[in-house]
């Protein structure tokens, strides 16, 4: 992860509106009727309705979706008790991950109250607003007694994360490398070095899969926790072992698992070499677990390691269950989240765990296989499945256990309705992110006398997505950082004018020429171009020194694209490139193209704009449903870009029998399923949900893009150029700084893809 600084976190959380999450209306407000219906007097119907049935809150009101996250600040993050009012933004930070995991709306509430009975007694007051409570950094024991009474004395599900949530993921975690190491949980020891909320969770859930109390050994800060202690709480009394031990050291001699939920550096690698054949070693304490990978993975080569970091494998992360836990509560408005549901969701993980990792999650994690073994006993929190495996069996759990007020009897249905209230959906961009960080390029800012791409330059380096290389004045560079406050570090800065790349250009010079001789292109012309920034810079990316490049803050795109063909080229077997967006709305995800490069495209164009647009949303791993787009529908009209792209689905249809797409159709019919298959049953899309549009033209694709965008109803990421040979990105005009760093990300996933098949070419040519 890249290293964050106090200004960087300080700006995050201030920046535009204050804070990290808000509300927004979810029904129609515009007119005195929508306020009528909203407010007085149309708010009286469903206030009756509700007073002779309170479950009719569920169908009235937000309750049935909405999650209280509720603390006093007594045990913040590992800050302590700094109090209920300096731990919001971690409350706020936990409304988010709800929301983007498992598109759940919160509350957070900071409640100034220490004392468990007064805390009790406001959490019940303000219970009817909620469909769910979510506990938070509320320090032990009086934790214990917190949710024990608010389970007791409410109905809807209560849920203390900070204990649970840890069990429920580790045990998923330990299921599988005991089922790995071939031990069977009722026979293998466990030591658990830690002895507070999350501690006791886990040992009761360990004991709940069939762990045995005499196979378990727990201590803490004084020692082993034996029945010898006089010392002991009623929390910690039924874990003490009868066994003759008092040290840590003499725990873990002869154990199988270790499981630390303590502090840094208590697990010796010589403990570690004590325990018996494959142990099992979770290292949850953070930001340093008790022993560092390093060290544990030399002190056993048999060893399964799992801590609470990103960045090693095996990470026990809470945000694998609680969304998703909560999300299939909510949906069966359950009662409460018992026992049987955290088991479901334990073996769900588990299970999840085994199967075929999809290829988007394969590039979020570097482009390599993930496949169930040591290094890989948990999903990635990245993983998009985790919403349709948890969250249907945590409610089917609640279901047959008795506690759950409403029945799912159409499970396909309930995915595609879970897979819809994501809303605007970035974590295909998160992906990019980890994908660029596990492998990060070397990209050339093209532009870099215009301080959004020298911002740019600069988050990408701190993002660690890629090592940045400016080509402009250095001096002028320098004086735009300075007053702007960026900081240069790390920063590579070629100034292709300067004397010393005078190698370079005739180096460059040769080559173009060379390569454009055919187009009569002479070596003086080539020269030429090698004082200006975008042949330069491509030619970095053409001859290896470079990887990707980045261009088009202020030039004009037809100039960028006539440089990156010349030196570039477009991919063989096409004689078109295009571009495409992504666009993240509340309906989901949807691409366009051609978005920039091609204006009145003629048959041939669209087809190779249909193709290349077809393999790119296949990369991003969606499968491609496709419209062509025009003004009239299936041939009703026969003239103009109608005719052309219904020769174009023709062609398709013939050529590429694999390919989903249909057309021509308007924009109406490409997007209701149901309009579209009453009117058109023949069509090849019939039963599907398209998510790709092709348009006949780019005034009508740009201004679809931009028009989105303005209007609020979407979030964007590109234009993805698609058909070069290497990879030359061109932005829109005046893009933002976030845009530029999100096509970064583009651009060096394309690099890593670009690798890779060069390498195989290579493995083909031996």
């Amino acid at each position: 992860m890249a290293k964050l600084t106090k200004e960087d976190a300080l700006l995050y959380h201030s920046q535009g509106k204050p804070g990290k999450i808000e509300v927004t209306p979810t029904k129609p407000y515009s007119s005195q009727r929508d306020l009528s219906l909203a407010y007085s007097p149309g708010v009286a119907e469903p206030c009756l309705e509700i007073e002779k049935d309170p479950n009719a809150a569920y169908e009235y009101t937000a309750k049935g979706n909405l999650v209280a996250v509720i603390s006093n600040g007594t045990a913040v993050l590992g800050l302590g008790n700094i109090g209920a009012m300096a731990g919001k933004p971690v409350m706020e930070g936990k409304g988010l991950l709800f929301k983007i995991f498992a598109g759940i709306d919160v509350f957070d509430i900071e409640v100034n109250q220490k004392d468990p009975e007064k805390f009790i007694e406001v959490v019940k007051a303000i219970a009817p607003t909620f469909g769910g409570i979510n506990l938070e950094d509320i320090k032990a024991p009086e934790c214990f007694e917190i949710e024990e009474r608010l389970k007791a004395e409410l109905d809807i599900p209560i849920m203390h994360d900070d204990q649970h949530g840890t069990a429920i993921i580790s045990s998923a975690g330990l299921l599988n490398a005991l089922e790995l190491t071939g031990k069977r949980i009722e026979d293998v020891k466990i030591v658990v070095n830690g002895a507070g909320a999350a501690a006791n969770s886990c040992t009761q859930l360990y004991m709940m899969l069939g762990a045995r109390k005499e196979n378990i050994v727990m201590v803490d800060s004084k020692g082993v926790i034996n029945t010898k202690r006089t010392d002991l709480n009623d929390r910690k009394k039924p874990f003490a072992t009868s066994r003759d031990i008092t040290t840590l050291a003499q725990a873990v001699e002869g154990s199988d698992v270790f499981l630390g939920l303590s502090v840094a550096g208590v697990l010796s690698k010589d403990m570690v070499k004590s325990m018996n054949e494959n142990p099992i070693v979770f290292a949850l304490a953070n930001p340093n677990p008790e022993i560092s990978y390093d060290d544990a993975i030399s002190a056993r080569k048999d060893i399964i390691f799992a801590t609470g970091r990103s960045d090693h494998p095996n990470q026990i992360n809470n945000v694998l269950g609680f969304p998703y836990i909560f999300r299939g509560a909510l949906d069966v408005r359950a009662t409460c989240i018992n026992e049987e549901m955290k088991v479901a969701a334990v073996r769900a993980i588990a299970e999840l765990t085994k199967k075929a990792v999809p290829d988007v999650v394969n590039a979020a994690y570097g482009l390599k296989i993930l496949t169930f073994g040591r290094d890989y006993i948990i999903p990635k929190p990245l993983d998009p499945r985790l919403l349709t495996i948890v969250a249907p069996a945590v409610a089917r759990a609640a279901m047959e256990s008795g506690v759950a007020r409403k029945q799912i009897t159409d499970w396909e249905a309930y995915n595609n309705i879970l897979r819809e209230m994501m809303g605007h959906d970035n974590k295909m961009l998160r992906r990019f992110y980890e994908t660029a960080k596990a492998n990060p390029k070397r990209v050339v800012f093209s532009e870099s006398n215009h301080i959004n791409m020298i911002k740019a330059a600069e988050a990408a380096l701190a993002e660690g997505i890629c090592f940045p290389v400016l080509l402009g004045n250095e001096e002028k560079i320098a004086s735009i950082a300075a007053e702007n406050h960026i900081d240069l570090t790390g920063i590579e800065i070629i100034n292709l004018r300067h004397d010393r790349e005078e190698a370079r250009r005739i180096k460059f010079a040769d080559i173009l020429a060379e390569k454009r001789k055919r187009d009569g292109m002479t070596f003086d012309e080539a020269y030429e171009r090698m004082y200006e920034r975008n042949y330069f810079g491509m030619m970095l990316v053409e001859t290896g020194e470079a990887d990707a490049l980045i261009t088009g803050v202020y030039t004009k795109y037809t100039d960028s694209i006539v440089a990156a063909k010349e030196v570039i080229g477009i991919r063989d077997g096409l004689k078109h490139i295009g571009a495409m967006h992504i666009m993240n709305t509340k309906k989901g995800t949807f691409f366009l193209a051609d978005t920039l490069f091609n204006r009145h495209p003629d048959t041939e164009t669209l087809i190779d704009i249909a193709k290349l647009t077809h393999n790119t949303v296949k990369f991003f791993n969606h499968e491609p449903v496709m419209a062509m787009l025009s003004y009239s529908n299936f041939g009703s009209d026969k003239e103009g870009s109608p005719a052309s792209m219904h020769k174009v689905v023709e062609t398709l249809h013939s050529t590429y029998p694999e390919m989903v797409v249909d057309g021509e159709m308007q924009v109406n019919f490409a997007l209701n399923k149901e309009l579209r298959d009453k009117k058109f049953p023949f069509s090849k899309l019939a039963g599907k949900d398209v998510n790709t549009l092709i348009f006949p033209n780019l005034s009508s694709a740009n201004t679809a893009y931009k028009m989105l965008i303005e209007m609020g109803l979407a979030e964007t990421i590109g234009p993805i150029q698609m058909g070069l040979k290497k990879p030359i990105h061109i932005l829109d005009v005046e893009s933002s700084v976030r845009d530029i760093v999100n096509m970064t990300a583009i651009a060096v996933l394309d690099a890593m893809v670009q690798e890779q098949i060069d390498w195989n070419k290579k493995l083909q040519e031996v």
